[in-house]
Order: C-alpha cells, then structure tokens, then sequence
C-alpha cells in the first residue's frame, strides 16, 4: 500500500490559479488521469491530468521534453500515459505511477522554471470531451456493502436478506464491456421481460423501474498470469485507480430473471463511468483500519492479514443527486438524494482482487471492477432508489414538489466523491453523469 511522500504534502501549492481554489476537485495533491480531446476537434485522443479546472495534455508534454530523466522511470511512463487508452500506462506498475506523479507535481508546484513553457500544454476541461479511459478487456461487479445487501435482500427475503456465502467471501458477477458509457453519455430505458405480480406471463416491455447504483469503479493496472494468485498484500500493487460508476439497473427486469443465474437484461444496457481516475497513491492519506463485527466470521487467512487490518479501507464520501426535466426547465439545481461513505464496504480493494484471482483468473491492465452499490447503515444513505424507497412503497419528495419511486425519462442522475481529512488537501473524483431517455420505440 502507498505510504505519504512530497507529493502529499498539504502545503503545496500550483501555479495554476484553479487548483487553489478550496471547492476543486484536482488540487495539485490529487493530479488523477484521463484520456480527452478538444471538443468537436476530431484530434487524436490522449492521456491528460487534470489540475484546477485545465488538463494538462501529456502527449503535449511528451513533445515539449520538460520531464527529464534525473528520474528515468518517469519519461517512459509519460509516453505510455500519454497514448490514446491509459492500458499501456497502468500495465507499467507503481513504481513508474510514482516517478511520473512525483515529476508532474514538481512541474506544477509554484516556482516551477518549466511554468512559462507548461502552460502551453493545458487546456481548459470546459473544452474537451472524454471516452472510457482504457480499453476494458473485462468488467466484474462485486456487492460488498453488507448495508445494501441487507437492505434489499430485505424486500424479497425478509426472514433471511444475506445469502449464506456473503459474510465469507466477496460476491460478484461478470458485466458488459460494450455498453461501458462515459459520463454524460444519455441512457436509453431499456426494454425486456417483465412478469407482472399475478399476471399470467411475461410481457417484453419497456422498464417501470429503471433505479441507479452508487458506485466506485476499480481500474486494474498489472495483471496475473494464468493459473497465478495474487497475495492479499500485494493485491494493491495491481489496481492503478478508481473513478464513479453508476450501474443502472432495471429492477422490475431484474426480479424476473435473476434466478438462477443473476442478473443480464436489467444490467447489460449502461454502465456509467466518471471521466477521472483517482491513484491509489493520491488516496494514501485516506487509508483506514479494515474492521470486522466481532459477532461476524472473521475472513479466510487468504483474505487477511496485520498489514490489511491496519489499513485496508479507505475514507471516500459519496453522494447523489438527482434532476428531474421540470427541475432543469426552472433552473433549479439537482436535488441531494443520498450520502454514504466507502469506509463502510463489507469487502475491501485489495479482498476483491486477491478473491477475484483466488481461482487462478488471469486479470489484464485495464480490466474493471465495481464495488457494488455503496450504502452507509443510516436510512438516507442508501446507494440506489430501491433502498431510499423500500422498493417503491414510500416516494422520495423532490424540493419542486414532485416525487419519485424510480427514474422517469428526463431524470438526470449525477455521482459525486471526495476525501477530505485535517491535515490533508481535500481532493475529488469530479462526476459522473447521465440523463435517462425514452425507450425505443
């Protein structure tokens, strides 16, 4: 796991005048990755670090040569950072993630002697679009909070929520790459069987339900072999970053035909994702102890050690708002729906990788994980409208005066993430977006 270093330090600050401004989300602390291009422009996609509201364009900086080689890991790293996915770049480990943040807040910090020639290779973030960072060979979802396992497991099993495997090892399934969105991508409502309570048969319809999930999505950075574990310690070594996802889910699709298999229809359409990936390095300031209920089975020695339990979660807060048409047609801003925290997650990072590889599963630079919806032990602090309204039974009020069970089209959903802590530079995760269409006719 990252341990602090220059690159932490709360004092530092940018000569770029935005990073400096306390409500930023990219401070000079956090400096994550995308992959942009100027808006409309038609140009070659390439990697880019956000700082303040700009973009720093490494392909720019690769040409420019300001990074030299007193650290020669970093130049390599720029180059494959600055290419059109960022697969090249996590594939390269933490040790070239390290030298190319370390020469990139340097160039940054205030003072810096490259800042005239710098400034040239940012743009403003107002003026470019985004795709899926990397290219996805493979998606997995996890379910790792028990509060939002609990909580729907409750509305269809009442006597029994938990299945009885979910204390003993983290739960997943495998998604759709192809439908992997970028933020602000619309969402089409999808259609698909619907089995109606004492209806004679299914209907193929469009979806009544259609909810969001609040989530963090986990890029991996090296891979395992074939037939190779991957040690629980060592399990952060191969994850580069985490951005938002928000995993739309068709709820009344879903109950029909999730037995035996799990889901398909009700998750395959939309999966958004936030622009942004966060390094596990930049979160270092963050870590906590990984705890577990006394009353509750402790994990398999596979998912545990001193090294986790001293610091394998991580304190991220989560929110959701939601804007409905009406909302947007008055000029009224998204409404808060929920917010939860990450430190709450049942299973950590590095349990999901370390159980994910446990079988010998080869994992690829690039693959994606998500956590599952993240939702705190509170009422409001459900990660999906189905917690928030006990699966459609009580209507949230909307500050406009409407109200709502599950999205309507026109709705707009958007994530948000951030850590902050005294003593550390508060650094953000931006958002991640989405506005729901009509289904098709």
């Amino acid at each position: 796991m990252n341990t602090l270093n220059e690159t932490h330090d709360p004092c530092l600050r940018s000569w770029v005048s935005s990073a400096q401004d306390e409500r930023s989300d990219f401070p000079i602390q956090n400096l994550p990755y995308a992959v942009f291009r100027p808006r409309t422009s038609g140009q070659a996609w390439r990697g880019g670090v956000a700082i303040g509201d700009e973009v720093l364009d490494l392909a720019a900086l690769a040409h420019a040569q300001l990074i030299q080689a007193s650290d020669p890991l970093a130049p390599a790293a720029l180059n494959a950072a600055a290419q059109e996915t960022l697969n090249e770049f996590m594939a390269l480990g933490p040790a070239h993630w390290g030298a190319l943040r370390r020469a990139l807040s340097r160039l940054l910090r205030w003072g810096a002697a490259e800042k005239d020639a710098l400034q040239q290779c940012l743009v403003p973030q107002a003026q470019v679009e985004y795709r899926v960072p990397a290219r996805v060979g493979d998606y997995t979802d996890f379910y790792t909070s028990v509060h939002h396992a609990t909580n729907v497991g409750r509305l269809f099993r009442p006597d029994s929520p938990l299945p009885p495997n979910y204390k003993w090892m983290p739960i997943g399934y495998h998604g759709r790459v192809s439908s992997l969105l970028i933020s602000e991508t619309e969402v089409r409502r999808p259609r698909g069987q619907l089995m109606p309570p004492g209806a004679p048969g299914p209907t193929l319809a469009a979806c009544k339900r259609l909810d969001y999930e609040l989530e963090l999505g986990v890029f991996i950075g090296p891979g395992n072999e074939l037939g190779q574990a991957i040690n629980l310690d060592e399990a952060e070594a191969h994850v580069f970053g985490l951005c938002l996802l928000n995993d739309w889910s068709a709820r009344d699709i879903q109950v029909w035909e999730y037995q035996p298999l799990g889901p398909f229809l009700s998750k395959n359409f939309a999966t958004s994702l936030s622009p942004w990936v966060v390094t596990m390095e930049a979160l270092a300031p963050y870590r906590l102890p990984f705890t577990r209920p006394s009353q509750d089975p402790q994990p398999l020695p596979y998912l545990d050690s001193p090294t986790h339990r001293t610091q394998g979660s991580i304190d991220i807060q989560l929110e959701v708002r939601l804007q409905t048409l009406a909302m947007r047609q008055a000029g009224q801003p998204a409404a808060p729906m929920s917010q939860s925290n990450y430190r709450h997650a049942y299973w950590t990072l590095a349990q999901m990788v370390t159980h994910h590889a446990a079988s010998g599963c080869n994992l690829q630079p690039g693959d994606l994980l998500g956590t599952g919806t993240q939702s705190g032990p509170e009422p409001g602090e459900g990660g999906a409208l189905i917690e928030l309204t006990l699966g459609g039974q009580q209507p949230l009020s909307l500050p406009c005066g409407e109200r709502r069970t599950f999205l309507e089209d026109g709705d707009t959903v958007a994530l948000r993430a951030w850590c902050e802590r005294p003593g550390a530079a508060r650094l953000g995760f931006g958002v991640c977006e989405g506005q729901v269409l009509p289904a098709s006719p």
